[in-house]
């Protein structure tokens, strides 16, 4: 698995992630065995959070013989101080770890959240004093607002932004580009969401994999262009599908990464019109 330089700290990750709800409600014994495979690969980029249900306590006990081989992110949803600090810590004991490598506000899409998280006694604070403390190395969040995330950027010196860079979100609604480039311009690392997504879904109660709100690219050469295209951008890396057959899928068309042509760029864009992008732009 190919790798790139997280900012220049000289850590490298590999540009495709293990993202933590692949083991929720997994067993321990396909917990392990994920986790494993997913070393084996070259993946050393792990990315999990509270919200993915018992995700952090099947992760803990199948990472812990790796811990020191890897980069582990984990994300508070917490925007007040008292619970964004509990989570913190009770995310450290379930993952069977002294530290973060990145911790992130998580899922910042609302004005209210911009306001609280960052205002006094808001779970940025909480960020701030851990790394203080040596609880997390670097500072993070990901978004699902493009106009929160460049206002989060430029409140405060984050070290990265993990959004969504999907190709029928990025040329059927225009989200993405103007985070990028904010990012970009400010030295922010890009951390990449749904590079494999397809579109979304009408109704989430339509979804065709219990782990993917959205309809997810099922088609493996499919796979590989959107990916390809996605890892083609200035970004570190990519978080795929939490789905197992689909995570594992995007593991393997990943392994012989080269960067995306002109021709197939054009296939994406035809490939998406018309179709539902997961995230717009609220001043569109």
């Amino acid at each position: 698995m190919q790798t790139r330089e997280y900012g220049n700290t000289g850590q490298q990750l590999s540009i495709v992630a293990f993202p933590g709800i692949v083991v929720k409600d997994e067993t321990a014994e396909n917990s392990s065995r994920y986790v494993s495979w997913a070393i084996d690969q070259g993946i050393n980029y792990f990315d999990v959070a509270p919200g993915y249900g018992n995700a952090q306590n099947m992760l803990g006990p199948a990472l812990e013989q790796h811990r020191n081989d890897v980069f582990l992110s984990c994300k508070t949803n917490k925007r007040d101080s008292p619970p964004a600090r509990a989570e913190l810590e009770e995310s450290l004991k379930l993952l069977h770890t002294d530290h973060f490598d990145l911790y992130q506000l998580h899922a910042m899409t609302t004005e209210e959240d911009l306001e609280v998280a960052t205002g006094p006694g808001g779970a940025l604070e909480v960020l701030v004093k851990a790394q203080e403390q040596g609880l997390v190395r670097h500072l993070g969040f990901s978004a699902h607002s493009a106009e929160v995330a460049i206002e989060l950027m430029n409140r405060f010196d984050f070290d990265s932004v993990l959004f969504p860079v999907n190709f029928t979100t990025w040329f059927e609604s225009g989200f993405g580009p103007q985070i990028m480039n904010e990012a970009e311009k400010l030295g922010v690392v890009r951390l990449a969401l749904k590079g494999a997504a397809h579109h979304a879904l009408q109704d989430r109660n339509d979804r065709v994999r219990e782990k993917c709100w959205y309809a997810p690219i099922e088609d493996r050469d499919l796979m590989k262009l959107a990916l390809r295209w996605t890892l083609s951008q200035p970004i570190t890396a990519a978080v795929p599908p939490g789905d197992p057959e689909l995570w594992q899928m995007a593991v393997e068309v990943a392994q012989d990464f080269t960067p995306i042509t002109p021709d197939e760029e054009e296939q994406l864009r035809e490939n998406a019109r018309g179709r539902k992008p997961l995230f717009e732009l609220a001043h569109a």
